[in-house]
Order: structure tokens, then C-alpha cells, then sequence
């Protein structure tokens, strides 16, 4: 900071009311009042930002945008000097203002924010559950709008405020006894009505809604069956005390005859659900009943009957009573359904269903382009379809992430665009945030990216990609033990989805469990996927032989499930097999000269690659520490294919561990934001505080 102007600081503290009102008091609980709203937000803007200096031009233009730059610069300067003067009356000094820059000095405020969150951050919570239940549902500094930029600044801040509550909340009830945990999400739900926790209850029941089978003997477009799984599931899911399997993990599943006690072992569910749908003149009807995974005894069955619109016209009434009688079979009280806001479209609704099992076929060429096309007919339909939004904005994400392309951020962006729009129809599209979440990552604002992951799971905590994108938010942080009981939950619920196994090795191998680890990264290679994370796993019990074994067989799966790098020609099976093999020693023999080659060949593929970014590049200079690639690759361009790569940033072995090590890997991390996101989420396991201020 500059030689001040003005520096007076430390003779009292001040006691500020962020939430509700903006208040001011002395230590002797004497009521400041300031007159000048603007300063009173200037003010407020300094308390929000605790510890860091803000610039003068930034705070002119924010509080004074309709007048000339020096106009608004000469207005600060009076405000600044009108709120020094009011607070000295008090035997408050607290400002540090320099020629460039605003801020608070250090420990000269108490406020009802910081408490919060050091109660919720100790051992006895009880000071937490009575600022909770204190603040309410009271926003951060509330009171008229000032200005529409002050407005935008300052809903942004709240979200960031709110969002880390979320979070540091979380982490409070989990570490909670059993009777404190209830009482904290009580409290919880006085700020944040919808709030939920992941619920690793063993009595919850565990559930699978199978594809229901049909029977048509009119012929047509015929498109029930799934559209009662798609309520059964969206209403099942929504119910405390029922845990319910995702839909990627029983598409893998069913088509592999098994029956219904193996597919229910495959899943890890205590029940199936199956039914039948049949179509004749006379009308429909509906089979739907709930079987035991264990013994494949029926538990609970009904028929329903009736023609295509009581159906589709009528899906409160059916989910109001199948899950009703579902609940009380399973012993449980059925909570108030989700609200959804559906298509009243019958043609809108069943492309909308055959978009969404395009987009499960994952490896399928093809696939994604037909399911956007699918979701886009279905939207040129009715344009106010909420849920076919997020689909589609999940199909742009799925799109950019798991096929060749060369616009990848462009992708993005229009996955971004879809997720919006739905959420302006619909807040309680928890997917929708996460895949905004996402996009964030492209921009470099890993905050915003936690922001948005932590507000889709307060709205859906039951859906196991809400749960997963949120758990490798965090592990891209840095954060795996904070990460780990979302990527628990999203195995729980997907176990059949190799991805979430991914996450889960490398979560393990961030935190040094290395056998858990493998174990992990097995079970990726036995859901038929290529187990990178397995190579790992042996690399860090110097199992360097089998790792580089593990690692050439993924071979077997380029050409379906890894794509050729966009732009690049194909090769030939001998120079392809060369290539793998050269490419395992570098990253997993452990022989210094293997990596160097390596890293060698990699400098010179991201200087011709027509995607200089993509994962075959980027992942494998994160395996072998390049640094000096990682830092260069990843300061120029994420997007959603390379990204999945920054959770292994954090194993804690050589030579991984040489990016993180590097004297400018801070520097680095300060410029693609993840320092921000340190700053307001809490640090990563390994870095526990800012070196650069050590």
C-alpha cells in the first residue's frame, strides 16, 4: 500500500451488523449513526471485504457510476473524510486509505458474520445455532436499492456469503453428534428453507426405478413407460429417508440379463421398482410394484387404468398416490412432492425423454448430436420447458467434455446459456447450477464454480451428478477430505458409473490412503472404463512394473470410449501400440529418462495439436510434474475435457507433486482463481495457508 493519507487504526473496535440493516456500535454497544447512506455502504463494502484493500477508482464507480470518473473520485474523497470524522467521535479508528486504495485495519471489527462462522467452525456449535437462528433469513445489508452496479455487486456478495455458509454448515453437521447435527440443520432451515445434508442413514431405503416394459397393440408414438419411470424417479428421489439409484448407473445394468436380486446387488439397492404399461383401444394400463432386492418377493403392486391424458394430464394424482403407497410399504412417511414445472406439451415431453436417453449412451457415436437435436425439437415446441433446458444444457456440457471437438469453450458457454434460462423458469433446477458451476472453471473463477456447486446441492442433494460435480469442485481445489463424503454419496447412489470411481481413487490418493485407492481405480477398469487412476494407485506403492502394465491396457478402449484428440489423423494399430507403450514408461516406470522423453514428446504435440489443451496433453504433464506444461496449459484455456485432470494436481508423490512444489505454482494458482476460491472457501489440504505471506 502506498504512503496514506489518512491512517488511523486500533484505539476501538467496532461491532457491525452485516445481516438485516447495516449497524454500527461502539465497544460500549452505543449506536453509530450515519446519516450518509453512502458512506454507511462504503462502509459496508470494507466489512464484507475483511483483509483486503479495495481500489479507490473501483469504489468511485461502484457508489457514484452516473457521474464522471473524477467527479465520483472527488466524492469518495469526501465521503471517506465525513465517515472518519463520524467514527472518531466515537473513538473508532479504523480506515486505512491510501491514493489508491480503501481498506479496514486488521482485528478493528467484530461482526455478527465472523461470529457465525467461527462458531460454526468450533467444537461447540451451540454459539452457531443461536446466530442462526438469530439472523434468519435477513439478506446482507438489506435496505433500497443505491444504484443497479451496487446492486449487482452486492447480490454477488451475498451469494458468496451464503454459499460458504452452505458450506462451512455442512461441514459442522457432519462432524456433529447425531442430536447436535439435527439441531444444526433446524437452524440451518431458518436461513435457508431448502437446506439439505447428505443422509448416509443405514435406514434409508435404497431404491432402483427399473425401465418399465410395454405393450402397444395401437402403434404410434408411444412414449409413457418412460415417462412414469422419469415421475417415479424425480418424486422418489425428493423423499427423506429414501436413497435412490442414479439413471447412468441402471442404464449399465439392465441390459445385461441379469435378474432382478443381481441387478439389485449390482446397485446396492434394498428394492427395484418394475412395472408395465399396455396400450389398446379400450384405454391404458399401468403395472407398477415394488420388489425386495434381497429375496425378488413382491412387497407392494397396483394396477392403474385409464386413457393417455388422465396420464399425462394427470401425473400429481399418480405420483400422489404410488408414492403414498410406496412410502407407507417401505414404513415411511411420504414428504410434499417436489414441485415441477413440466411441458403440458405430449409431443415436447416425449422427444424430451428420447433426448435424455440419448445423451445416457456415453461412447455411442453419435449419441449427444441426436439427443441435442431431440431437446431442441422439443423446446422449438414449448420454449418454457424447464427440465428440458437442463437436459440440454447437460447434453452441450456431456458434448464438450467426452467427444473430439475444437469448441469445447464455446460449449460450454452454450451449456451455460441453456442452464440459465432454465433456471429463470424453474430456481429449483439443482443440476442447472452445477453445470453453471462448470462453465465458471472456463472463465477462471473457481469461486463462482463453488458457489454454484454448493447452491445446486442445496437445492437437489439427492442427485448423484449434483453430488459429484460438487465433490470434484473440491477436489480440483485441493480440498479431498472435504470432497470425499460427496464423492461417497454420488458412489452410493451411481455405482455403476466408472467417473465417480475416478473421483473417488484420486480423492483417496490425495489423502495417502493408496490401497483404497486401487481398490478404487479396479473397480473403474471393471465397469469396462480405461483406469488411469488404478496406474496411479500402483505408481504410489512403487508398483511401477504393474503400473506401467495397467496403464498400456487402455489401449483396448481408444477408438470408443478415448477419442482421437480433435483436428489429429489416425494412426496405424503398430504405431498406436508404440506410442501407448512409450507413453506408459513415461509416466509410470518410474525411470527419470522415460519421463523426460516424454514430457519432450508432450511440449511438442501441444505446439502442433490443433487443441494444444485437450486431455491427452494436459492430464499426462500432470501424471509426470511438468510443470512448466501444466502451468502453461492450464493459464491459457480449461474447458470441460481437461479440467477433470486438475483433482490428481494434489497426490502428494513424486513426481506429481513437482507442479504443486514449484516456486511459481502460487503465482499460477493466483491467476486461474483458485487462490480467490482459498480465500473464501478455506485452503487446500496441503497448502493451509498463503506461503507468499508466510
Amino acid at each position: 500500500m502506498e504512503q496514506a493519507e489518512i491512517r488511523v487504526a486500533g484505539r476501538g473496535l467496532m461491532k457491525a451488523t452485516l445481516f438485516g440493516d447495516f449497524r454500527i456500535e461502539t465497544p460500549r454497544g452505543d449506536l453509530v449513526v450515519l446519516s450518509n447512506r453512502r458512506a454507511a455502504l462504503l462502509l459496508a463494502v470494507l466489512c464484507l471485504e475483511p483483509g483486503h484493500s479495495i481500489d479507490r477508482e473501483a469504489l468511485a464507480r461502484l457508489l457514484w457510476p452516473d457521474r464522471f470518473l473524477a467527479q465520483a473520485k472527488a466524492s469518495l474523497r469526501q465521503c471517506l473524510l465525513d465517515l472518519r470524522r463520524k467514527l472518531e467521535e466515537h473513538g473508532i479508528d479504523c480506515l486505512i486509505v491510501s491514493r489508491g486504495e480503501v481498506a479496514l485495519s486488521p482485528g478493528s471489527m467484530v461482526c455478527d458474520l465472523f461470529d457465525l462462522e467461527a462458531g460454526l467452525s468450533s467444537e461447540d456449535p451451540e454459539a452457531a445455532i443461536a446466530a442462526l437462528l438469530a439472523i434468519g433469513n435477513r439478506p446482507l445489508v438489506q435496505g433500497p436499492p443505491l444504484n443497479p452496479e451496487f446492486e449487482e455487486w452486492l447480490t454477488t456478495r451475498r451469494d458468496h456469503v451464503d454459499a460458504q455458509l452452505r458450506a462451512t454448515i455442512s461441514a459442522a453437521i457432519r462432524n456433529a453428534s447425531k442430536a447436535t447435527g439435527e439441531r444444526l440443520l433446524e437452524a440451518a432451515r431458518a436461513r435457508f428453507p431448502t437446506y439439505r445434508t447428505f443422509n448416509r442413514a443405514a435406514h434409508q431405503a435404497r431404491i432402483a426405478v427399473l425401465p418399465f416394459g410395454q405393450v402397444d397393440s395401437v402403434g404410434g408414438n408411444f412414449f409413457l413407460a418412460d415417462g412414469i419411470v422419469d415421475e417415479l424417479s424425480t418424486r422418489l428421489a425428493g423423499i427423506n429417508g429414501i436413497a435412490l439409484a442414479g439413471r447412468t448407473s441402471v442404464a449399465a445394468v439392465i441390459d445385461k440379463g441379469r435378474t432382478l436380486t443381481e441387478i439389485a446387488s449390482d446397485l446396492g439397492v434394498g428394492y427395484v421398482i418394475e412395472g408395465e404399461v399396455r396400450r389398446d383401444e379400450q384405454g391404458i394400463s399401468v403395472r407398477i410394484a415394488l420388489i425386495s432386492g434381497q429375496s425378488g418377493t413382491e412387497v407392494w403392486s397396483d394396477w392403474l387404468s385409464g386413457s393417455i391424458e388422465d396420464f399425462f394430464d394427470g401425473r400429481k394424482v399418480i405420483g400422489a398416490n404410488v408414492i403414498a403407497a410406496i412410502c407407507r410399504a417401505l414404513g415411511l412417511t411420504a414428504s410434499p412432492a417436489p414441485s415441477r414445472k413440466m411441458t403440458h406439451d405430449r409431443e415436447a415431453y416425449a422427444l424430451y425423454l428420447q433426448g435424455r436417453a440419448m445423451i445416457q449412451k456415453i461412447g455411442v457415436e453419435g449419441a449427444f448430436a441426436n439427443g441435442i437435436a431431440f431437446l431442441e425439437q422439443a423446446l422449438a415446441i414449448d420454449p418454457d420447458f424447464a427440465e428440458c433446458w437442463t437436459a440440454l444444457a447437460n447434453a452441450y456440457i456431456m458434448t464438450a467434455a467426452l467427444t473430439p471437438s475444437l469448441e469445447r469453450v464455446a460449449q460450454s458457454a452454450e451449456a451455460a446459456r441453456c442452464a440459465e434460462r432454465a433456471i429463470v423458469l424453474d430456481p429449483g433446477q439443482g443440476h442447472a447450477f452445477s453445470i453453471l458451476g462448470i462453465h465458471e472453471w472456463t472463465r477462471f473463477n473457481p469461486a463462482r464454480a463453488l458457489e454454484m456447486a454448493f447452491e445446486a446441492y442445496a437445492r437437489d442433494p439427492n442427485d448423484a451428478d449434483v453430488c459429484s460435480r460438487l465433490g470434484s469442485c473440491l477436489l480440483y481445489l485441493g480440498k479431498a477430505r472435504e470432497a470425499l463424503p460427496y464423492i461417497e454419496a454420488a458412489v452410493d447412489r451411481d455405482p455403476v458409473y466408472a467417473r465417480n470411481y475416478a473421483m473417488l481413487a484420486s480423492a483417496w490418493l490425495s489423502l495417502g490412503e493408496f490401497g483404497k485407492a486401487e481398490a478404487a481405480g479396479q473397480r473403474m477398469g471393471d465397469l469396462g472404463s480405461p483406469a488411469f487412476w488404478h496406474s496411479l494407485a500402483l505408481i504410489a506403492q512403487g508398483r511401477h512394473e504393474e503400473a506401467v502394465q495397467s496403464y498400456f491396457a487402455i489401449r483396448a478402449y481408444v477408438g470408443t470410449i478415448i477419442m482421437r484428440p480433435p483436428g489429429m489423423p489416425p494412426m496405424d494399430d503398430q504405431a498406436l501400440d508404440s506410442y501407448i507403450a512409450f507413453a506408459a514408461k513415461g509416466v509410470c516406470s518410474g525411470k527419470e529418462e522415460d519421463r523426460a522423453a516424454y514430457c519432450q514428446t508432450l511440449d511438442g504435440l501441444h505446439t502442433m495439436m490443433p487443441d494444444p489443451y485437450d486431455s491427452s496433453i494436459a492430464f499426462p504433464a500432470i501424471w509426470m510434474g511438468h510443470s512448466d506444461l501444466v502451468m502453461k496449459t492450464y493459464s491459457e484455456c480449461i474447458h470441460p475435457a481437461n479440467m477433470f485432470g486438475l483433482m490428481s494436481l494434489w497426490i502428494d508423490i513424486d513426481p506429481i507433486n513437482r507442479t504443486i512444489r514449484h516456486p511459481g505454482f502460487m503465482d499460477f494458482a493466483e491467476r486461474i482463481g483458485m487462490v480467490e476460491a482459498w480465500e473464501r472457501f478455506g485452503w487446500p489440504d496441503l497448502i493451509p495457508t498463503d506461503p507468499r505471506r508466510a
